[in-house]
Parts: structure tokens; C-alpha cells; sequence
């Protein structure tokens, strides 16, 4: 319970810069999960009105029924607002078209602190209020922040949500940190970051790169587990499988040691920076790629129901593109497209959306092994 208070104690620090009195919450993770069990907490220590979403597919409409100041989700449904947004913008043709352009160069010239010419405040003051209140309004025009956990937050994704509006903050925790261990304060937003660590824990590098955290929100062990427990806890400090550095006392995630594959050749891929390449493609819903200790990369895909027609020629011509920007390690060969999609009853992801990697290619065997 004390890492719950420890974390309670961060999160109302990390609040009273965004709302002053009795925020809304929409909320819609799984309660029994531990980042949405700590919210709850939090909720009860700062007096918020909490509202439950009906489902995952209803979120969007009910934010704009119940016009929540806060809203916590992860990684995955801020991927997907990005593109139904984005498949908006695109539709867009003429002077809206470049009032849309307009407005998202300048979010991100302000996101990143960059000085702004009399001229372009004065644009960016038009683009407030012409199209960044009429995007608010679709989430019930009182959204004061995203908050975005449980996951790596694509820098693109999160780029575009500030810029458009939607204040976006990304932190970083496990189950094991009770489970938050830093987050992006809103005054001070660096989207490639997890922000600044919380008060109360303290987090430093290993030299291996491996990011190591200590304080009253890590566990005691795992339960009747004392092995496992002894692998991960040393010396008070918890050894969190996650791969980073600092930057400017700013927290940067880089990789998951579990999840890095190592080619034949010895060198080291992240599959989930191109996971979320391919997840930009319009059409794609999810995306796993595999190639640990094999000749090159394949990918399986899952297209949006919308899309299920779409031929193999013009995915690999968006494969090819995605391919031009990654080193020739990373490119992805061959790829596969499945009907049933990676989804918490099926086994095949974690409450917080994140892939069963293990269950996904365990399940898709035969089909991975013909493309080599």
C-alpha cells in the first residue's frame, strides 16, 4: 500500500499543474490492472468525478458525453486516434487543407520550444481557434491532458496529438513500481521522453544501459516466488528489463531487453519502433515483427475491418516505403496478412494492450516458417 501512497503522492504533484478543482476521469482500462488500480487511488485522493466507459469501440463518444479534464489510456488507442484523425486531415483538400498543415507545423514549433515570429503567433492564435476548439469539442471541449502509459508512445503519435490540441504526457512504470516511476509534466512536454522520475523514487542507468529504480513504490518480491525475485531485485534496486539514458534529467526509453531480436550476424533490432511504422500505414490495425536469429525480418499483419479487401501488391509498395528510411538490417522482406485480430480474450495481448509475443509466433508457426 505504500507504493500506492508513493504514487498517489507523484500523480497530485504531476495534477495540480493541469486542474485546480474536482477534475472529471474518464476511465476504461481494466480496474484489477495495476496502472488503472493506482488511478483509482488518485481519483479518491484528489476528489474527481470518475465516469466508466461503456467500451473501447465507445470511447470517443463517451468522452464526449461526459467532457472528462483527465483521461489515462495506452499507447495503443492514442495509435488509433492518431489515424482516424489523420485519415480526416487527409480528406482535406484546398484552404482547409492548408490551415491544417499550418497548424500542425506550429504545434510542433511551440511543442519544441521553438521562438515563433510575430506573424506565425498570429497565425497559430487564428489555428486555436478556428480548428484546435472545434477538435476539442469532438472529446467534450474540457480535455486538459492524455495521459499515456503501459507502453512506448510512437513520437510521431504523440507529436501530432500536441499539436492539434490534445495535450499529450507520456510516463513510464511497471507493475512492480506501484506502477508509475516518471512522467512528462504539462508545462514542460518532451514527447520522445517518460519525463523527469517521480519524487519518492530514484532511477538510475546500469552499464549496460539497463534502467534500474529504487524507493518505497517497488515491490517487496514476487509472491512465494523467491528465484524470480532475486533475478530482478538487488541490493533495493529493481531491475526493470527496460533499456535507456537521461537526457537533461528527462527519462529515454530506448529498448526492452526481451524484446530485442539479435540476428545471425549478432547486431541487435528493435522490433517495436518498425511495429509502429507499419502501424501508420491507414489500413494496418496491428502489426508483430519476427526474425530473432534468422536471415531478415517478416511481418504479420492485421487489417482494419474497413480494409479487409486490400491487395498484397499495395501493402508491400507501403512496406517499401517504410523500408527506405531503416537500415538494411531492419527492412522488412516478407510479410503475411491474418483475419482474427491480437485481442485480450483470444490470449494473444496483455490488459494494457501491449502483443503476447511468445503466444502470437508460437500460434503462427507454420505460416512464419514458409517465408524462410
Amino acid at each position: 500500500m505504500g507504493g500506492i501512497l508513493n504514487n498517489c503522492e507523484g500523480s497530485i504533484s504531476l495534477l495540480k499543474e493541469i486542474i485546480s478543482y474536482k477534475p472529471k476521469f474518464l476511465t476504461w482500462l481494466p480496474l484489477s490492472h495495476s496502472y488503472e488500480h493506482t488511478v483509482q487511488f488518485v481519483q479518491i485522493a484528489i476528489g474527481a468525478e470518475v465516469y466508466y466507459a461503456e467500451s473501447i469501440d465507445k470511447l470517443i463518444k463517451n468522452m464526449g458525453e461526459c467532457s472528462p479534464d483527465i483521461m489515462t489510456a495506452v499507447p495503443r488507442f492514442y495509435q488509433n486516434l492518431y489515424q482516424k484523425i489523420n485519415s480526416t486531415f487527409n480528406k482535406a483538400t484546398g484552404f482547409k487543407k492548408s490551415l491544417i498543415n499550418k497548424m500542425l507545423y506550429l504545434g510542433e514549433k511551440v511543442l519544441t520550444n521553438q521562438k515563433l515570429t510575430f506573424f506565425e503567433k498570429v497565425q497559430n492564435t487564428i489555428c486555436e481557434k478556428i480548428v484546435r476548439k472545434k477538435i476539442k469539442a469532438q472529446f467534450g471541449g474540457s480535455l486538459k491532458a492524455f495521459i499515456s502509459g503501459g507502453g512506448a508512445l510512437d513520437k510521431e503519435v504523440g507529436v501530432f496529438l500536441n499539436s492539434i490540441g490534445l495535450p499529450t504526457l507520456q510516463g513510464y512504470g511497471l507493475t512492480e513500481t506501484s506502477p508509475v516511476v516518471s512522467c512528462n509534466p504539462i508545462k514542460d512536454i518532451r514527447i520522445d521522453t517518460v519525463g523527469p522520475a517521480f519524487s519518492g523514487n530514484e532511477v538510475k542507468i546500469a552499464d549496460d544501459g539497463e534502467i534500474l529504480v529504487k524507493g518505497e513504490n517497488v515491490m517487496l518480491g514476487y509472491w512465494n516466488k523467491k528465484e524470480e525475485t532475486e533475478k530482478v531485485l538487488k541490493d533495493g534496486w529493481l531491475y526493470t528489463g527496460d533499456i535507456g539514458h537521461f537526457e537533461n534529467g528527462y527519462l529515454k526509453i530506448t529498448d526492452r531487453k526481451k524484446d530485442i531480436l539479435i540476428t545471425p550476424g549478432g547486431d541487435n533490432i528493435s522490433p517495436v519502433k518498425i511495429e509502429n511504422d507499419l502501424l501508420k500505414i491507414e489500413y494496418v490495425e496491428q502489426a508483430l515483427v519476427y526474425g530473432d536469429n534468422k536471415p531478415y525480418l517478416i511481418a504479420i499483419l492485421v487489417l482494419n475491418n474497413n480494409e479487409s479487401n486490400v491487395s498484397d501488391e499495395n501493402i508491400s509498395k507501403e512496406i517499401e516505403t517504410i523500408n527506405k528510411n531503416l537500415s538494411k538490417i531492419e527492412k522488412i522482406k516478407k510479410f503475411f496478412v491474418i483475419k482474427d485480430q491480437f485481442t485480450i480474450e483470444n490470449g494473444l495481448m496483455t490488459p494494457t494492450l501491449k502483443l503476447k509475443r511468445y503466444k502470437i509466433i508460437e500460434k503462427y508457426k507454420s505460416e512464419i516458417e514458409k517465408l524462410y
